[in-house]
C-alpha cells in the first residue's frame, strides 16, 4: 500500500490522515462548497470536529491536481473510509465509507467543474494505491447527478437497503403550493394539528426563533443538550449529556461552521422556556434536519410535530432556503407528515477501476446480508 499515486489522468491520489491539525483544509473546504452533490458530512469542518468521536480507523482518500499539502493544490474528489477486512465472514477486504449517527449521507465530494474525471479518478485510485479494489458508500443518493455519474462510468455496482427520506423542495412548489402545503393531508391530521398547537399556546404565545449568531448558537446548543438529556435519550442513557465525546463534537461542528454562518439552531419558545429545538447545518440554500429534540412534558401539544410545521412555513415563507433534507431513517417518519418530496438512498457497492474479479461474489454476499438483516428486523 503506498501514500501518493500518480493516476492515468494526470491527477494525483493520497491517502490522508483524519486529524484535526489537517496542513491542506482550505483546498478541502473549497472542494465541499463546489461539490456536485453538497455532502456537509464530508466537508472539512464537519468532519475534523467529528473525528475525535467517530474517526478511529478514518482515512481520507484524495484525489488532486498535485499532493494536496503543495501550494495552489485543487482538490478533484474526497472521500472518507475505512477498511474493513472482513464483513462477510470470509476475508474478502472492503473500504467503507464513514458513517455515524451524526453522518446520514455517503455522497463523496466531487469536484462539480469536471465530475466525470473527479469520480473516474476517485475510483481509479484504489488500485493505484494498493487498496482492495471495491468500496461501499452508505446512504449514497440512489438518484440523481452521483448515480448518474455511477451509471456511465464503466464499473459495476450495486444497491442495497434502498429507501426514500423525506425532503422539503421549495423550487418545485409554485404560490398555491407554498401557501397550501398541508393540502395532501386528511381533514382529521390537520385538526389535530391545530388542536395541538392550541393547547401548546394555552398559556401563552408560542414563537419560532432561529439561532444563526455565534454566541447564541453556544448558548441554545447547551439548552438542546439539556433538552435532550432531559427526555427519554436521557433516560436511556444515549443522550448528548451522557456521551462526552458526542457532545464535544457537536460543540466544536456548532462553532466551526457557526463562524462560517452555515449552520442554525431553530427552536420552539414559549415565555422563555425551549419546548422543541433542532440542529441545521447548512450548504448553501440547503439546510440538513440532523437532530431534533422537544420536551416531553409538553407532549399533549406535539412540540417537535409544531417546530417541523412551524420551520416550515417560515421557510416557504422567507424563501433563503430551496431545499431542507430530513436525514431521517427509514422508520422515522416526522418529516414525511408535511414534506412529499423524496431522496432517493442505498448504500452502494461499487467495483473500482481496473476491475474486481471477487465483485460478483461481493455483491451477492451484501444481497444475503441485507436479507438477513431484514428477516431479522421484521421478526422483532
Amino acid at each position: 500500500m503506498r501514500d501518493t499515486a500518480r493516476l492515468p489522468n494526470g491527477l494525483v491520489a493520497a491517502l490522508r490522515p483524519l486529524t484535526s491539525d489537517t496542513p491542506w483544509i482550505e483546498p478541502w473546504r473549497a472542494l465541499g462548497v463546489s461539490a456536485l452533490v453538497a455532502n456537509p458530512f464530508y466537508e472539512a469542518d464537519y468532519a475534523v470536529s467529528a473525528a475525535p468521536a467517530f474517526g478511529a480507523g478514518v482515512r481520507l482518500l484524495v484525489v488532486a491536481d498535485r499532493l494536496p499539502e503543495e501550494p495552489g493544490a485543487r482538490l478533484a474528489a474526497l472521500w472518507p473510509f475505512r477498511t474493513l477486512r472482513t464483513r462477510w465472514g470470509l476475508p474478502l477486504p472492503l473500504l467503507m465509507g464513514w458513517t455515524h449517527g451524526f453522518c446520514p449521507f455517503g455522497a463523496p465530494l466531487l469536484d462539480a467543474e469536471a465530475p466525470e474525471r473527479a469520480l473516474a479518478a476517485l475510483l481509479a485510485a484504489p488500485r493505484a494505491l494498493g487498496l482492495a479494489p471495491r468500496l461501499l458508500m452508505p446512504n449514497a443518493p440512489a438518484t440523481g447527478p452521483f448515480a448518474d455519474l455511477l451509471a456511465h462510468s464503466g464499473t459495476r455496482s450495486a444497491t442495497y437497503w434502498r429507501h426514500e427520506r423525506a425532503v422539503l423542495d421549495v423550487t418545485g412548489l409554485g404560490a398555491e403550493g407554498r401557501a397550501g402545503y398541508l393540502g395532501h393531508m386528511t381533514g382529521k391530521r390537520r385538526r389535530k394539528l391545530r388542536l395541538a398547537a392550541e393547547r401548546l399556546g394555552a398559556s401563552a404565545p408560542v414563537t419560532l426563533e432561529t439561532i444563526r449568531e455565534p454566541g447564541a448558537l453556544a448558548a441554545a446548543l447547551e439548552e438542546y443538550v439539556a433538552l435532550e438529556t432531559g427526555g427519554w435519550k436521557g433516560r436511556a442513557g444515549t443522550a448528548l449529556g451522557h456521551r462526552p465525546q458526542e457532545a464535544a463534537f457537536m460543540r466544536a461542528m456548532v462553532e466551526a461552521l457557526g463562524a462560517q454562518g452555515r449552520v442554525r439552531i431553530d427552536r420552539l419558545r414559549r415565555e422563555g422556556r425551549t419546548l422543541a429545538a433542532a440542529i441545521l447545518p447548512l450548504t448553501g440554500p440547503e439546510a440538513w434536519f440532523l437532530k431534533i429534540s422537544y420536551d416531553e412534558a409538553e407532549a399533549a401539544g406535539a412540540p417537535g410535530v409544531q417546530l417541523v410545521h412551524r420551520l416550515t412555513q417560515a421557510i416557504l415563507r422567507e424563501g433563503d432556503l430551496t431545499r431542507l433534507d430530513s436525514c431521517a431513517a427509514p422508520d422515522y417518519r416526522l418529516a414525511e407528515m408535511f414534506w412529499t418530496g423524496r431522496r432517493a438512498i442505498a448504500h452502494t457497492l461499487v467495483e473500482a477501476a481496473g476491475g474486481d474479479p471477487l465483485f460478483p461474489l461481493a455483491a451477492a454476499l451484501e444481497r444475503a446480508r441485507e436479507r438477513v438483516s431484514r428477516w431479522r428486523a421484521a421478526r422483532r
